[in-house]
Formats: C-alpha cells, structure tokens, sequence
C-alpha cells in the first residue's frame, strides 16, 4: 500500500518509527486495521504549528486538520469532546458543538489537563489514540480531504491520514458543518 506525500516532508510508515509517536497513539495504531496507510513525518518542533509547518514543509494550508479540545457542563456532568478541523477554518465551539455537547456554555479545555488526560504534547494533539471518555467530533470537509496532516501527539512529526480514515477512528462522529 503507498503512504500518502505532501510538500517537502519526508514521510515514512508510522509502524516504522514508532518513536515519533507516545505510546497513547502508538497503542491506537497497533489496535487500528488501517494503521498501515498512515505515514509520519519528521518535523522540526518549532515548525509544529500548523502555518509555520505549512510555510516550512510546502504544505498547503487546506489539507491540514487540528484536533481542539473543548469541555462543557450539564447538570454537573462534564463533556468532552476532541474536534478534528480543517486547518483553514474554526470549530464552531459556542454554536453546534455546544449543542451536540448538550451544554450551556462550550470552552477550550485547560492546556494543563488537554495534555495530562490525553497522554500528548499541547500543540500535538492527535485524534488517534484519544481517552474513551472523549467524543470525537469530525468535520465533514476533514473526511473529504484526501491526505490529512494532523498532529502526532508529539510536536516533532505530524502524521498523514488520507481523510476518510479520519471517519474510522473509533467513536469517530461525522458531522457536517461542525467548522466554520
């Protein structure tokens, strides 16, 4: 099978280098099927920001997806959910996901507790390998993309998904106009 390529980034199968993904990932992509039409990229950490590693790399910005992690309450319920975007545009955190979270008020969850509880590195948040309690909320343009290049979990590598594995992932739930 042939991983998928973008721009200048040298991209190598993710079951080859193990090492540029913590172990939360590295343990989703040994339990996931299609873990071998996943490639990884080598990235300087300082370039781990989507624009700056779209700039570095000759990435275009449209193919990008961030995974933001929000939480909100409901009669002293807690919910939360990873939203997988395209980099281009912004998760409609106070609209339609705080209605599909059924809560009143939808914030981004604390930096502190995004990578304590995920096992990640903030600014490399992956929805691979997320916590079971999670909701996974996907884009439906993020699916549609034909190669995704998403955090790792570290921020030295990003990972490149063709984008309809992104409907995959366990608990994956797609929907449509979850961007703006």
């Amino acid at each position: 099978m042939s991983l998928p390529t973008l721009g200048t980034l040298q991209v190598r199968p993710v079951t080859d280098r193990p090492d540029l993904v913590p172990s939360p990932v590295r343990d989703a992509l040994d339990a996931w099927p299609a873990a071998d039409r996943v490639g990884v990229a080598e990235i300087d950490p300082d370039l781990a920001d989507t624009a700056a590693c779209s700039e570095a790399y000759a990435v275009p910005l449209g193919v990008g997806a961030n995974c933001v992690v929000v939480a909100g309450r409901r009669d002293g319920e807690e919910r939360v959910a990873a939203c997988v975007v395209r980099a281009d545009t912004r998760a409609d955190v106070n609209g339609l996901v705080k209605r599909l979270l059924d809560v009143r008020k939808c914030s981004f969850l604390s930096m502190d507790r995004a990578v304590e509880e995920s096992g990640m590195e903030y600014g490399g948040i992956t929805p691979v390998g997320l916590p079971a309690r999670w909701r996974l909320l996907v884009d439906a343009r993020a699916v549609e993309l034909d190669v995704a290049l998403i955090g790792s979990g570290v921020r030295r590598s990003k990972l490149l998904v063709p984008g309809s594995l992104l409907a995959e992932l366990p608990r994956a739930e797609v929907v449509e106009g979850l961007a703006r």
